[in-house]
């Protein structure tokens, strides 16, 4: 379904929206993903240990509102001034992207979630719980960082996979640049079967295929310069969970931002890269649903 949300159009799935008493999980999925991007097996578990599950789409990505308005960003230059120690302007910010998190649990007449993020929807999470931290239960930052200067740099072969480009704008083309792109960035000790990662690009470019939108989420990203200093004033429930082969995101990243986050709890997975198979999901839930389950209060529980 599509709501206002935070003064723009949100699309977002909601497991349970009839009023009921479980916990609400958030769902933040990360740069370019689409809802749809959530393991099912994942939102299954949720459901299953007695979660009402929300996932929606970022601004400028699968069926929320786009900012074609603003044109396509100058990445080049953006990463330049980045490298150089300068904050590239944006469009619109992590925090306005927080603010679309919040936005959709005020459309939901929700009071207070989890908030669980991966990759660039970690760092969502993260200005989630530093903004409004009396809506936040628990904090789960996934494959994502703390956005602090001198954090090692993407491994080559991510950096060229992002560089790359498809054949041609086709759902064929497009799906197989999806496919050598997850090669690239995939967990080495979690395959996942060939058809069903084509099953899933082909869905996600069917849905919605939006590059330009993905590069204003790199800007946001880059100029969020300051959310490093700001961590240590998260008080809530966090868990880090970091792919120890993670090529896109060195497990560096998690690192800093758990030594950031006071009490964190940090959780290393061997063989993980940048993604979620269905082994690194089963990893997952060992951590996730018990620091859920702490982290709710027992009138809800």
């Amino acid at each position: 379904m599509n709501i206002q949300a935070n003064g723009i159009h949100i699309e977002v799935e909601d497991s349970h929206p009839a009023p009921n008493n479980r916990p609400v999980v958030l769902l933040i999925m990360g740069l370019g993903m689409q809802l749809i991007a959530w393991p099912v097996p994942l939102v299954q578990a949720l459901i299953d240990a007695g979660y009402r599950v929300i996932r929606y789409d970022n601004r400028d990505s699968g069926l929320s509102q786009h900012f074609d308005e603003h044109g396509m960003p100058n990445l080049p230059w953006a990463t330049l001034q980045h490298k150089l120690g300068f904050t590239p302007s944006a469009p619109y910010s992590v925090q306005d992207m927080a603010n679309d998190a919040l936005g959709v649990l005020d459309a939901l007449h929700v009071r207070r979630a989890h908030i669980v993020g991966v990759s660039m929807g970690g760092m969502i999470a993260q200005r989630v719980a530093l903004t409004a931290p009396e809506r936040v239960l628990s904090l789960t930052s996934v494959m994502s960082s703390s956005g602090a200067r001198g954090l090692p740099d993407p491994e080559t072969k991510a950096i060229k996979a992002m560089m790359s480009r498809p054949a041609s704008q086709s759902p064929q083309d497009l799906t197989e640049h999806y496919l050598q792109f997850m090669a690239a960035i995939g967990s080495p000790e979690f395959a996942t079967p060939e058809s069903m990662l084509r099953d899933s690009a082909m869905a996600s470019v069917l849905r919605s295929f939006r590059p330009v939108g993905t590069m204003r989420q790199t800007l946001a990203v880059m100029a969020d310069s300051r959310r490093a200093d700001e961590l240590p004033s998260i008080q809530c429930p966090t868990l880090v969970v970091h792919g120890i082969d993670d090529p896109l995101v060195p497990i560096a990243c998690g690192e800093d931002t758990a030594k950031r986050i006071p009490g964190a709890q940090f959780y290393a997975i061997p063989g993980m890269g940048h993604d979620l198979p269905s082994g690194v999901v089963t990893q997952l839930l060992t951590r996730l649903l018990p620091h859920l389950q702490a982290a709710t209060p027992a009138a809800t529980a």
